[in-house]
């Protein structure tokens, strides 16, 4: 009788009817009536016979544009489904209903938290976790209010996510929007299956470079490595895949060297098993990826078996020894990974591959062979034959190749040594000079790009050859074919290594202009000099054709600024430059020109930023300049600190020169205490 009763009290009817025609304002209030009904209920299966009341609210919550509205509407919907029997949310799981749903999660807070609740309410039906995930953008969705953190929203999207990933589907679309937490636990703990589809899933994967640190960091490496150890084909190929698309992370490349993959990765590569051939191209490929770690080098044995390898393997195999042992000698700590590599014959077995068809194979084993003769210039010049510097200059004066093919073979004899006379008549005779320069020219006033430093780089390195101080006649057919408008670009144009190779040559000249200057002494003069000829640091008419003049160059300004700047590998052969401005004949003109050209700032900062043979040579010049009493007068102030306190917690082999600085600046004798 109180169940009659009861029922009796609620018009579903009615409901329908308000629910159907009713205003924004009216479908709010008959939503709040409904979820009040549903959450007392009184409002069941039984009570909605005909199962119209869900479809109405679901049709409404897709139709109505009233944000207050659809909060509402799905409030009710919640309390229905929370109370009301299985048919009635049932009612709720079909797509066109789940879809609505959906797109209230990327609305405002209180609209989103809302949906995100009704979702997980009806996430028990398996037909909704089946369904939720094929609606477009709904992964990516939970997957934005899990990052997002927001109070509420996180920790339900969180728990729809997890029930979520029982359908592997929905794990991989949870991985392509960058939640990966799921993937991970399939690769470590999922069914054979499952780790293939997940490890097959990240091999085709666009990851960003945050996405593979991500997967990193979150375990993923190590089941893949797993994987590629125990497995057979089907899983070791699939894990191949997946290392090879994460190990471009240099943090995953780390990972990779320290899980002992490297040992597994060359036997895979000397393996003879025809079933196993399909995977030594990933292979070779993780190996000159995760070569990028400098944890590489720990593995004494891998560059020599990577060397042993290079004339059994094809080509896209070759490239990528070729790249892993590029990276290997590249590192900074690398020394006896060269050696190595050369004592195994490395020098002598990348010759052959100057004739290499293959371009990038080419490219790859020249700048091995630059890389390897680093610090063995000497052993390069005994494997090198003219032959073998003719290919490299018919490369270099080629119109067909590309500029990186060109920087290589330049590298490559960059690292030739300058003393060795029959490598630079042979490279004279085949005017290699000419060429570079052109080739300088060329590419001055192109965009900036590293291929474009590395050509620079090479080229300066190589006209150093040409500069030497030790032969005039080889200088003068320099400066006869442009090299010093080409060196002075590059003090500017260049990288520090390029701008530091570019000095040396310029000191090698300025070396000689001195006695230059007294040589070619016009004893007769027909025409008068021109008055712009005329050098303020060598008194006398200077060119830079006839003397090699670093001021008629306009060599000093570009100098000085090179010691403004923050990097202070091209230092040292600044100052050898400018050094020779200041020789005994011409010291005091050539302190004026440093100073007039802000040197004197520059100077002070090398002594007392730079490396201590910089700073050695920074003081030597600057005590010439402080012999000038003007030069006192205007710098003395911002001088004396620094040199005080560099004579006090300095290496004691500046203090001599300090010392004379100081004097000059008449500070000595109350100062004596600190030499």
């Amino acid at each position: 009788m109180r169940r009659t009763d009861r029922r009796a009290r609620v018009d579903v009817e009615d409901l329908l009817v308000r629910v159907k025609n009713g205003a924004q304002p009216e479908l709010g209030e008959v939503a709040r009536e409904v979820a009040a009904l549903a959450q007392q209920g009184r409002l069941g299966d039984d009570d909605d016979e005909d199962g119209l009341l869900v479809p109405a609210l679901l049709a409404r919550l897709a139709g109505t544009a009233d944000a207050e509205a659809r909060v509402l509407v799905m409030a009710a919907l919640r309390r229905l489904a929370a109370c009301a029997g299985g048919n009635t949310k049932e009612r709720m799981a079909s797509i066109e209903a789940l879809s609505s749903i959906v797109r209230s999660l990327s609305r405002d807070v209180d609209e989103r938290r809302e949906a995100l609740a009704l979702l997980l309410d009806l996430s028990d039906i398996p037909q909704v976790r089946q369904r939720i995930g094929r609606i477009k953008g709904s992964i990516v969705m939970l997957v934005t209010l899990r990052n997002a953190h927001e109070s509420g929203a996180h920790d339900d999207a969180e728990k729809l996510l997890h029930i979520l990933s029982a359908n592997p589907q929905n794990v991989l679309l949870m991985a392509e929007a960058g939640y990966f937490r799921p993937l991970i636990h399939y690769l470590k703990e999922g069914s054979d299956m499952n780790k293939i589809l997940m490890a097959t899933a990240i091999s085709k994967m666009f990851l960003s470079e945050q996405m593979k640190s991500s997967l990193g960091e979150d375990g993923a490496i190590e089941p893949l490595v797993e994987m590629f150890k125990s497995g057979n084909l089907e899983p070791k190929y699939s894990a191949l895949g997946a290392l090879r698309n994460l190990s471009s992370s240099l943090q995953n490349a780390e990972l990779l060297v320290n899980s002992g993959i490297t040992r597994s990765l060359l036997q895979l590569l000397c393996s003879v098993t025809s079933v196993l051939m399909t995977l030594r191209e990933p292979a070779s490929a993780i190996l000159a990826t995760i070569a990028q770690s400098d944890s590489i080098l720990l593995q004494r044995d891998a560059a020599p078996q990577m060397l042993s390898l290079l004339n059994l393997s094809c080509p896209v195999i070759q490239l990528h020894l070729l790249r892993a042992l590029n990276s290997i000698c590249g590192h900074t700590n690398a020394k006896r990974a060269r050696a190595k590599i050369r004592k195994n014959g490395g020098l002598q077995l990348l010759l052959p591959f100057l004739r290499e068809k293959n371009v990038g194979i080419k490219i790859a084993a020249l700048n091995l062979m630059f890389n390897l003769s680093k610090d063995a210039s000497q052993e390069l010049t005994e494997q090198i034959r003219e032959t073998h510097l003719d290919i490299l200059v018919k490369i270099i004066a080629s119109p067909t190749p590309a500029n990186d093919e060109k920087a290589a073979a330049i590298a490559v004899l960059s690292n030739l040594p300058a003393t060795d006379k029959n490598v630079t008549k042979f490279l004279t005779q085949a005017n290699l000079l000419p060429l570079l320069i052109s080739l300088l020219e060329a590419n001055i006033s192109t965009s900036s790009s590293p291929q474009k430093m590395w050509l620079f780089e090479g080229i300066a390195g190589v006209l150093t050859r040409f500069t030497v101080p030790w032969d005039k006649k080889l200088q003068s057919l320099a400066v006869g074919h442009g090299v010093v408008p080409c060196l002075v670009k590059l003090l500017s144009e260049g990288s520090v290594k390029a701008k530091s190779k570019s000095a040396t040559s310029l000191a090698q000249l300025s070396q000689n202009s001195v006695a230059l200057h007294k040589t070619k002494s016009p004893r007769w003069l027909c025409v008068p000099p021109s008055a712009d000829s005329y050098c303020i640091v060598h008194n006398c008419q200077c060119t830079v054709r006839s003397t090699f003049c670093l001021v008629k160059a306009g060599a000093v300004n570009p100098l000085v600024q090179i010691l403004e700047g923050e990097e202070r590998e091209a230092d040292g052969a600044v100052l050898e430059a400018l050094a020779t401005l200041v020789q005994d004949e011409i010291w005091e003109n050539g302190s004026n020109v440093i100073a007039k050209a802000s040197g004197v700032h520059a100077l002070l900062r090398v002594a007392e930023a730079g490396e201590l043979t910089s700073q050695d040579k920074a003081l030597w010049i600057l005590e010439r300049i402080f012999r000038i009493e003007a030069h006192r007068e205007r710098y003395g102030g911002i001088a004396q600190a620094l040199l005080i306190d560099l004579a006090q917690k300095g290496d004691p082999v500046l203090k001599p020169m300090i010392g004379k600085i100081l004097a000059h600046l008449e500070l000595l004798q109350t100062q004596s205490s600190y030499f």
